[in-house]
């Protein structure tokens, strides 16, 4: 299924069509969850991998047989994708990924390094629109017309409710990069699943940046050149904070700054993110 020049309106948002049909974003929405089931939920470029990483290790107890022999969009896939249904059917997720209480992980990034990064994934993606200037690419971030909407209403949609739900954790791309061995744990106990320091130390290890960036299950080289353009980037980048100064220029960074103070006044105690970090 290729539909690379295929854009799929879903409830006023654009989705690449190569990826999603309305009969999988319908499928996503109408998903029947059970009690046991993890579910991580991001704006694009935001740390997702990594965190699927993370639990996948964590379900296994450090054990990266897993992790290196099957794909994490098969171990830990896409309900909003359109094979999601066949995978679910196919790979026997129960044991692994879906064998505690469920629990929702929301992971969110500094909106300015999430646009970078977002902006250098559209020059490899043959699934998305061209990323034409840094310039133009901002101003629709922004507004919320790039593929998957508004970053914003996404973030607040989303951490409006952790103060009434005891059963979402919110987890920052800043933690996992600061101090990945506490997020591990932070993760691990949020699933109930206590881990001994060794194993703990093992999922560090492997779902490190350097350790996914050279693991071919999660760093997306199996995905072709005619869907990724590898030639014109890495799906693992960088995995760094504050790589937006490297990029953005002093007005857009202005710019950037009140139009995230009139869009967020409201919720900067709900949003953990520091966008001059």
């Amino acid at each position: 299924m290729d539909r690379l020049d295929v854009t799929e309106i879903f409830e006023g948002i654009s989705f690449p069509g190569h990826l999603h049909t309305l009969e999988s974003l319908q499928f996503a929405i109408s998903f029947p969850f059970q009690d046991q089931d993890i579910l991580i939920v991001s704006y694009p470029k935001s740390g997702t991998t990594w965190v699927q990483e993370m639990v996948t290790l964590i379900c296994s107890r450090g054990d990266p047989s897993l992790t290196q022999s099957v794909p994490n969009w098969a171990r830990a896939p896409w309900l909003e994708h359109y094979y999601c249904a066949s995978v679910l059917g196919a790979f026997k997720l129960t044991p692994v990924i879906l064998h505690y209480s469920r629990r929702i992980i929301y992971v969110s990034r500094n909106p300015k390094d999430v646009v970078v990064s977002f902006y250098h994934f559209h020059k490899m993606a043959n699934f998305l629109p061209e990323a034409e200037t840094f310039e133009e690419f901002l101003k629709k971030f922004l507004m919320g017309t790039l593929s998957y909407g508004s970053w914003f209403d996404h973030v607040k949609g989303w951490t409006c409710q952790t103060a009434t739900l005891e059963n979402l954790l919110h987890l920052t791309y800043e933690e996992m990069s600061l101090d990945l061995h506490g997020a591990i744990k932070k993760v691990s106990s949020f699933l109930q699943h206590p881990l001994l320091e060794e194993e703990v130390n093992n999922c560090v290890q492997h779902c490190s940046f350097s350790s996914m960036k050279n693991n071919n299950m999660v760093n997306y080289t199996l995905v072709s050149d005619h869907i990724m353009d590898h030639s014109k980037g890495c799906f693992m980048r960088k995995g760094k904070t504050g790589d937006w100064k490297n990029l953005f220029t002093e007005e857009q960074n202005h710019y950037f700054n009140d139009f995230f103070k009139s869009n967020m006044q409201d919720y900067k105690r709900q949003v953990k993110i520091a966008t001059n970090k």
